[in-house]
């Protein structure tokens, strides 16, 4: 199917800006709460956001075959269950309502009013209900560096990093939208020399620099996704910081990986772009030596180039760029690990989601985690303010900014970012 929205000289009759991470050829898909106080799907162009729910009863969605409840629910799981062929479609037809020179919406003033808000008038909800969640470890050199912090740097590699994308099963319920505070999480940490393990806030509260990938229906248990089908089942992907508390982690992932270190909250961008937005973007991946068994052998340009940034920023204060980096570093590419991830017959659904793991590329401003930046807290990042950071503070904000730019054409995510509030009592 020919993807007409992506067209990099379409115009939108919107007044959008020039550097927008959302043009009419990005055409995200959220979930939003409007000024009436209704829960709708939508869409996004430049600064506004679009009622998908309005524009189906209007009837600008005429001759796809759709229900006519899709867009009028708290999540997009029963939508993306529909498949590529109506993502596109429905995609196209945005596309198409909202390209200049289209009067059918623009001179109706009465659907205007009832089909488009003001960010300010609406309040972002999160837009798939995450049933599972996995998180992988697919950034060669961010398991690098980590290896050599913990272990002996001559093998910062474990054997099985190289042949397969190492993953663990994370906790759904706590994943939240952008914007939503965190308090600091409670929990053990390793013993002083009586002992007893330590217990209270955590000292070592982290980001990790992430995207994630939403995925469709897959495959019935007991069954495999090959290869070369993989992409089809991946709807679009979101930014995500995999909050980590370190010192709680430090103690309990050995042997079993992680668990409150983590668990305590993951936050993602809440406009998810679709793989299709993205397809101008392909790039290779790194080479992959040694060879990948046959059933993770994939064509060439399977990773994207997708810029990528964190700041914090103090309360009350400017914010300081502290990493850029890019999903394109990533060793192990988004259709190896859908299909590892099925190999044993393991059934994907609807709004399941998967992390990348945290991305770090090959200099030291590109690393993915104040566990890195700081080198563990050896080398503290200095702050524009004069100050510094080994780890988030109380009152931090942690800002992550993802787009894609080529040839003029820019297709971003907006932001994710999350406040650290201190501990409860």
């Amino acid at each position: 199917m020919l993807l007409t929205a992506n067209d990099p000289k379409r115009k939108t009759w919107l007044e959008t800006s020039v550097n927008t991470d959302f043009p009419i050829q990005n055409i995200p898909f959220g979930v939003f709460l409007t000024r009436d106080d209704i829960i709708t799907i939508g869409t996004r162009i430049g600064d506004f956001a679009i009622d998908l729910g309005a524009l189906h009863q209007l009837g600008y969605f005429e001759g796809i075959e759709l229900t006519d409840d899709i867009f009028m629910q708290d999540s997009l799981n029963d939508f993306i269950a529909d498949g590529r062929k109506t993502w596109r479609l429905v995609r196209d037809r945005i596309s198409e309502i909202f390209l200049e020179g289209n009067n059918q919406l623009k001179d109706n003033k009465e659907h205007r009013d009832v089909v488009l808000f003001t960010l300010d008038e609406i309040e972002m909800q999160l837009p798939v209900d995450i049933g599972d969640y996995t998180d992988f470890y697919a950034s060669k050199e961010h398991a690098t560096n980590v290896g050599t912090l913990f272990r002996d740097p001559e093998n910062a590699l474990l054997p099985n990093w190289l042949r397969i994308p190492i993953g663990y099963h994370g906790r759904s319920s706590s994943i939240i939208p952008s914007g939503t505070p965190i308090h600091r999480p409670y929990g053990q940490t390793k013993p002083s020399d009586n002992g007893i393990p330590r217990f209270g806030p955590s000292k070592l509260v982290d980001f990790e620099l992430e995207m994630a990938f939403i995925t469709t229906d897959a495959n019935h248990i007991g069954h495999r996704v090959p290869i070369n089908e993989a992409e089809d089942y991946i709807f679009g992907l979101v930014l995500f910081n995999d909050w980590s508390a370190r010192d709680i982690q430090a103690w309990e992932y050995v042997p079993l990986g992680p668990f409150l270190g983590k668990s305590f909250a993951s936050t993602i961008s809440p406009w998810i772009v679709t793989l299709d937005a993205l397809e101008p973007f392909r790039t290779n991946g790194p080479v992959q030596d040694p060879e990948p068994l046959p059933y993770l052998q994939q064509e060439a340009n399977k990773n994207f180039d997708i810029k990528l940034q964190v700041a914090i920023q103090p309360e009350n204060d400017e914010e300081t760029v502290v990493a850029n980096s890019n999903f394109k570093y990533m060793y192990w590419s988004m259709a190896q690990q859908l299909t590892h991830h099925t190999v044993n017959g393991c059934n994907v659904r609807s709004g399941d989601m998967m992390g990348s793991g945290t991305i770090s590329g090959p200099t030291k401003d590109s690393y993915g985690s104040m566990l890195e930046l700081s080198w563990r807290g050896q080398n503290p990042v200095p702050l524009k303010n004069g100050k510094e950071r080994k780890f988030i503070q109380d009152n931090d904000t942690v800002i992550m900014r993802a787009y894609s730019e080529k040839d003029g054409l820019r297709i971003g995510f907006g932001e994710c970012n999350g406040k650290i509030l201190p501990a409860l009592d």
